[in-house]
């Protein structure tokens, strides 16, 4: 069967010198193209140090530009500069403490719990109040007036003083007209009336748990809530109509207050009337400092502080740590990823294998590392392109040469024809190489480019059997029989164009090998998640041990006979690739009898339905 050859006319094999790596061939290419450039510079051409306009407008732009010159590719790539702490650190530790200073922040709000607390207290100041009136209201009572009953003063003064004794609670006693009676803040006696004023606690504790304190004052003074209380305020001469509750009392109802003191300390009070048979002989009013309640929520917002500060730097190493394990492996990838950029050479190991964390990351460095190993392929690829062109295209150039410089000095038209045959021959090679090589060279481009659809292959292949028919003329023409299963969908996704350029080369290389009258076996089956089609021959088969090298780029392995340089060795090389960039696979093997004899050659390709 055909396999691309040209071995019937020897040529001078040029050595080539050795190609180390893109760097060096960069830099011959460039050393050649500004040679190049000098030899075909115009007589008129001006010398770089005369600078157009449009020139010294791009040497200002681009003046301590380097990243400007290395877009440009004159220099290297600056390096990216390390970080100390990576900037995943913020974002995270900005989405954890959002939510744990909410979190912190409603805790430490605690306004329900303040106004139960507040409740409560309220409710003890009620019962409290009633015991109390119920004691003015027998033991009291001036027994000398008939009608209306009134309270004593004195024993009233005396009764207040000594039930609220043990009890720190100031007690307002208002007679039925308003005026005060008694209260536990002033003393009366011989000498005349004193009153007593609660001072604050003497602070304790260090400086710094002052300022703690302070500051704890000062922010609960600014918390917000809902419905403030009013401000306590006393005059210097008491009446019951000054304070809302105590005005209800007179008119026989039991009511509490909250109000708020100038040192926005609270101030509960309650007022409850005394009576005799139900009839109002006064109003007592309890009046109690909140200091517990704000004691009691300054307690519990300090142990929420101390439980925040625990979970904030809980968090913060969390984030922190959580950070460090996305922010170092990508870190390394990233300065890997670098060295491969800046071209310092293969490393064993260049890219970092952390496939075995099994998350995001893992697959993101099995991608580089899969990458980097066919960036290094493609590389190798096209170093041993560029080695193999340049030697295929010595050779017909070297026959050239020797032709052209033979003309001039033979003097027979014989010879002189013979040779200008030679020198049309070789040009015709050359252009087919040309050709070839840059179809092979657009492949990749294009298939990467193309669009894939839904290709019916025992459609194509009968089109290519019935041109076939059409253009073999005579009867030692190969005959092609085609044998498409019926009943099965043998559409595969693809482009093609070039799957019918892939079967056309398989046909191609079938009818130049068969011998004159043979016959070509063309078969399309389905074989699972694949569509297999199958081309056999009856020519002289593989040589053997080269059923793999077939398919390499130039190699060429032509029938007796042929003309020398009609194929450029690049059919088979160019159909792996395009089965290959559709998921397929193409393969060779030699066609045998029960005695082990070749009876031609036999191509499989299988290419995947979805």
């Amino acid at each position: 069967m055909a396999v691309e050859a040209e071995a019937g006319r020897q040529h001078p094999v040029i050595a080539l010198p050795r190609i180390d790596g893109p760097d060096s061939n960069g830099d011959a290419a460039k050393s050649r193209e500004q040679t190049d450039a000098r030899d075909a510079k115009p007589p008129d051409a001006k010398t770089p140090d005369a600078k157009t306009p449009d020139a010294k407008t791009s040497d200002a732009k681009n003046k301590g530009g380097r990243r400007l010159v290395a877009e440009r590719g004159d220099g290297p790539p600056p390096p990216r500069k390390r970080r100390l702490v990576s900037p995943l650190i913020r974002p995270i530790l900005s989405i954890n403490l959002v939510a744990l200073v909410l979190l912190g922040g409603g805790l430490l709000y605690l306004d329900d719990y303040r106004k139960g607390l507040i409740a409560a207290e309220i409710e003890n100041l009620r019962t409290q109040a009633i015991i109390v009136a119920s004691a003015l209201g027998e033991g009291a009572i001036d027994t000398t007036a008939i009608d209306p009953p009134a309270l004593q003063a004195d024993l009233s003064r005396q009764l207040v003083r000594r039930l609220m004794a043990q009890m720190n609670t100031r007690a307002r006693l208002f007679g039925v007209d308003g005026e005060l009676i008694a209260d536990t803040r002033i003393l009366s006696g011989p000498g005349g009336t004193v009153q007593i004023q609660e001072l604050p606690a003497p602070q304790s504790g260090s400086p710094a748990t002052r300022w703690l304190f302070d500051a704890y004052d000062w922010l609960v003074a600014h918390l917000p809530t809902r419905g403030a209380p009013p401000l306590y305020q006393e005059p210097a001469l008491q009446r019951a109509s000054d304070f809302d509750e105590a005005r209800r009392a007179l008119h026989g109802q039991t009511s509490g207050l909250v109000r708020v003191a100038e040192d926005h300390s609270l101030l509960l009070s309650v007022a409850v009337p005394v009576q005799r048979y139900k009839q109002v002989l006064g109003a007592l009013m309890l009046s109690r400092s909140g200091a517990d309640i704000d004691r009691a929520i300054r307690a519990v917002r300090f142990d929420i502080i101390r439980i925040f500060l625990v979970a904030l730097a809980v968090t913060v190493l969390l984030s922190t740590y959580l950070a460090g394990a996305i922010a170092r492996p990508v870190r390394r990838l990233a300065a890997a990823a670098d060295r491969v950029r800046r071209g310092h050479g293969r490393a064993p190991e260049p890219i970092p294998d952390f496939t075995r964390r099994g998350d995001e990351i893992g697959d993101l460095s099995l991608a580089l590392r899969e990458m980097t190993d066919a960036l290094w392929r493609r590389m190798d690829a096209i170093e041993r392109f560029a080695a193999d062109v340049a030697h295929e295209i010595k050779n017909p150039l070297t026959s050239l040469r020797s032709a052209v410089e033979t003309v001039s000095r033979v003097s027979d038209r014989d010879q002189q024809r013979r040779l200008m045959a030679i020198i049309q021959d070789d040009v015709q090679r050359l252009d087919r190489l040309i050709t070839d090589i840059s179809d092979a060279s657009r492949l990749d481009a294009e298939l990467s480019r193309a669009e894939s659809g839904p290709v019916d292959v025992g459609a194509m292949l009968a089109a290519l059997a019935d041109v076939h028919e059409a253009t073999q003329i005579g009867k030692e023409a190969p005959r092609l029989r085609l044998e498409v299963a019926r009943g099965q969908r043998l559409s595969v996704p693809g482009i093609e164009s070039r799957l019918v350029q892939v079967f056309r080369n398989l046909l191609s290389n079938a009818i130049s090998f068969s011998p004159p009258g043979g016959t070509i076996a063309l078969r399309a089956a389905r074989e699972g998640r694949f569509v297999v089609v199958t081309v056999e021959d009856e020519g002289p088969g593989i040589p053997e041990g080269k059923q793999a090298a077939i398919f390499d780029r130039f190699y060429s392995e032509r029938p007796q006979g042929e003309k020398f340089g009609t194929h450029s060795g690049l059919g088979l090389s160019i159909s792996k690739q395009i089965v290959e960039a559709h998921h397929g696979a193409i393969r060779a093997e030699n066609r045998c009898d029960a005695d082990g004899l070749v009876k031609g050659a036999r191509f499989f390709v299988r290419l995947p339905v979805d």
